[in-house]
């Protein structure tokens, strides 16, 4: 069974080489790495060239943002699975791909499969929250849970029956894609007890007020584009619901 794993950057040097080797190092070895770069110029592509016989798909050129550079990666994904990596982040072990593999070989019926994962300390590598998933309903879906994004990974034949990543929704592209997936198409998922990955803390969608408010918003909007009965409800609930992951 290959897997694909896109990991999508931009001037990203700092980090990209942890990212990189969390992945060429995995026990599993029927990996398929794509790389979308946005057009760096600073070291990032120094740092590519480094690993170049590891990485199978390379593109590097101007794209529309992050969801345009995934959306570009699936395209170019021959493997029966995918799943993403941001560049700023890393797998938590060297047999995370090993069990997602296993997670599917073992329940061939399932669509996705998802596990857990630690923000951490950009600095230090400290664990700053726990994001603990959990086998969840429609009723979850419904109510504002969510799995955590990295940790997913999906069939690649999901993308051509239900769409790939809109472009027109900022952060919530990822909130958006699972939504359409868990909720509109009632996929199939199996919840693996597993962290997955090890996420650094000063996302886009949280640096600052207004990035904020416009993640808010753009949560609202997928929340009403997929049909969820009171989102305003719904979004608090999903807000509030990850204070729990500091304890």
């Amino acid at each position: 069974m290959k897997i694909s794993i896109i990991t999508v950057i931009y001037n990203g040097e700092a980090y990209l080489r942890e990212c990189i080797l969390s992945i060429i190092n995995q026990s599993y070895q029927n990996i398929e790495y794509i790389i979308i770069d946005g057009g760096s110029t600073d070291g990032t592509l120094l740092i590519i060239d480094e690993y170049r016989k590891h990485i199978h798909h390379l593109i590097s050129e101007r794209d529309q943002g992050l969801y345009d550079a995934i959306n570009k990666g699936i395209a170019l994904a021959s493997g029966e699975i995918l799943g993403i990596l941001n560049a700023d982040d890393m797998l938590a072990d060297k047999y995370v791909i090993e069990e997602i593999a296993k997670g599917f070989m073992e329940h061939p019926a399932v669509d996705a499969v998802y596990g857990d994962l630690n923000y951490i300390s950009p600095v230090n590598h400290k664990v700053l929250r726990n994001w603990r998933s959990k086998q969840a309903s429609e009723k979850d879906i419904k109510q504002g849970w969510m799995p955590a994004h990295p940790t997913l990974y999906l069939r690649k034949p999901l993308f051509s029956k239900y769409g790939n990543y809109a472009l027109d929704l900022g952060t919530a592209a990822d909130y958006d894609l699972i939504l359409r997936y868990f909720y509109i198409h009632k996929l199939k998922a199996i919840y693996l007890p597993l962290l997955v990955v090890k996420m650094r803390t000063g996302g886009v969608s949280n640096k600052d007020l207004a990035s904020l408010l416009g993640a808010f918003r753009n949560d609202y909007k997928a929340l009403k584009l997929n049909g969820i009965p009171y989102p305003v409800f719904v979004l608090l609930r999903k807000k509030l619901s990850k204070l729990t992951q500091y304890w």
